[in-house]
């Protein structure tokens, strides 16, 4: 049995393995009280009821009663608390040295200058009542097609469905959020050419819609609705034949040396364990230091997983309005949920807690991992054009699908994915590297995982190590290597934008 001690001002201990009653705990001075699960949380000291318990040295919650050293500490005996917070802005905020030797990756540079990192077409649908006939569209070009074979180069023809578009105001937050989301995923440089495809009678019109695209025109731009083509067939019939019209043309591209810097990565977690906060999130922020050292970006979202953290990034802040910005949107986040009567401490999920994670708070601060140490440069509204270079934040929800929407269509052209408990997923246009924060589950599904980060937990390698490595599989994924969840065709389901607003 080992346990893990993250900080020397730490209350609580992590087990990397199943520990019995009756075992003696070094670090604790005394013997395991209880059976503890590995990844869970085991008392270092005495913590008297309503104290502050602390992990990563930050307070992670307080004990709901009285917790004698070497017992089980989780939802049992240990709650959320509302906490004050120093932001201290820009305290520790410091210049970024640049890398010495450049990197490269093999990209795909469009005529207006643009760079991708696949060569998608892309089938956008402005209503959830075309999303069926975009599918039988796309479904006819599948991996692995004589269709889509025809056309060496092209990636796929990818179906961008959802479930919005209509029974809501042509006007106000949601429907200009809806908007935004489905503007950025036109304008991404993966796809090298679009059909927009609605009903016809819906409130997010196509004509409208693409007026706002402003493509270059080199971007080829097809629209059409199903009513005016006579019904489903006809439309299927017309849009395949445009669709092969357009693969044509982007077909045969050539990829060339890029420089790191103009890759947008966006940094997501889910199905987090006790381990996330510990191996794979914090190397992911080794390899953004990396990428940002490079000149590129790296984008951090999922504002509620921050909440209880954001003090860490505020402190980050290049420029105090970077700061009040992060801290605006936690303000917004506070009122929301007391809006609906929800609580932000409900984002841990029955799985998260399964895995030894027990507040948001705790969750968060392993979250905050993921974006490394630069100077944190810029604050974005979900989906909003990604336009500066660095560490940079985005207002996503927590949920996985709904955040990594807003990030690809602000522009991140690869997307790693943290995960513990094995999630799977993935985000056309913009390929997902899995990383597994331990070795069981990288054992477990190996069909979905793309890089074991457990080796951290026994030793075998270091943060610095696999951080390397997952910058170097980056620019390998970004040359044009499948990741797991392409060979599997995940992405087509997973355009996910953020709703807010009455459905009407």
């Amino acid at each position: 049995m080992s346990c893990l001690v993250l900080h020397p001002g730490d209350s609580v201990g992590i087990l990397t393995s199943p520990a019995t009653a009756g075992t003696y705990l070094p670090e604790a001075g005394a013997q395991v009280l209880d059976d503890i699960p590995a990844g869970h949380k085991v008392a270092l000291a005495d913590l008297p009821a309503g104290s502050q318990v602390r992990k990563y040295g930050q307070v992670i919650g307080v004990a709901t009663r009285d917790i004698a050293a070497g017992q089980h500490v989780h939802t049992h005996n240990l709650a959320f608390v509302e906490l004050e917070r120093d932001y201290e802005l820009c305290r520790d905020a410091k210049p970024t040295t640049p890398a010495q030797v450049p990197a490269y990756f093999q990209g795909i540079v469009r005529p207006d200058g643009r760079v991708a990192t696949r060569n998608y077409i892309g089938i956008l649908t402005t209503v959830n009542c075309s999303a069926t006939v975009a599918r039988m569209v796309a479904s006819q070009f599948a991996q692995g097609s004589e269709l889509l074979a025809a056309y060496p180069g092209v990636d796929g023809v990818v179906a961008l469905t959802h479930g919005s578009g209509c029974g809501m105001a042509g006007y106000g937050e949601g429907f200009e959020l809806l908007r935004r989301t489905l503007t950025g995923y036109a304008r991404h440089p993966n796809f090298a050419a679009l059909v927009v495809l609605g009903l016809g009678c819906e409130v997010n019109q196509v004509r409208s819609l693409t007026e706002q695209f402003h493509l270059p025109p080199t971007t080829p731009v097809v629209s059409m609705t199903i009513q005016e083509l006579g019904g489903t067939r006809a439309t299927v019939r017309e849009a395949v034949a445009r669709v092969r019209e357009l693969a044509a043309d982007a077909q045969g591209v050539r990829r060339v040396p890029v420089p790191a810097s103009e890759l947008v990565l966006a940094l997501e977690c889910g199905g987090s364990d006790a381990y996330s906060g510990v191996t794979a999130n914090p190397a992911l922020g080794v390899a953004a230091d990396l990428l940002v050292a490079q000149g590129g970006t790296a984008i951090l979202g999922e504002t509620p997983e921050i909440y209880g953290a954001e003090h860490l990034l505020t402190r980050r802040a290049a420029r105090p309005e970077v700061g009040e910005a992060l801290v605006e949107r936690i303000h917004w986040w506070e009122q929301y949920v007391k809006r609906t009567g929800d609580s932000l401490d409900n984002n841990p999920s029955p799985g998260n807690k399964e895995g030894g994670l027990t507040t948001i708070l705790e969750k968060s601060l392993g979250a905050v991992a993921k974006g490394g140490s630069t100077a944190l440069q810029a604050v974005y509204r979900y989906a909003e054009p990604v336009t500066a270079k660095g560490f940079v934040f985005m207002d996503t929800p927590g949920y996985d699908p709904v955040s990594v929407t807003g990030m690809v269509a602000g522009g991140a052209n690869v997307v790693c994915f943290t995960t513990g408990r094995g999630s799977v997923f993935g985000s056309k246009p913009a390929p997902c590297i899995k990383l597994a924060t331990n070795s069981e589950t990288y054992r477990r599904m190996p069909d979905d995982m793309d890089l074991d980060c457990g080796t951290i937990l026994d030793g075998s390698s270091t943060l610095q190590q696999v951080g390397q490595e997952i910058f170097e599989m980056v620019l390998a994924v970004a040359s044009g290597q499948r990741t797991k969840s392409e060979e599997l065709g995940f992405g087509d389901e997973e355009l996910t934008p953020w709703q807010l607003g009455a459905v009407l």
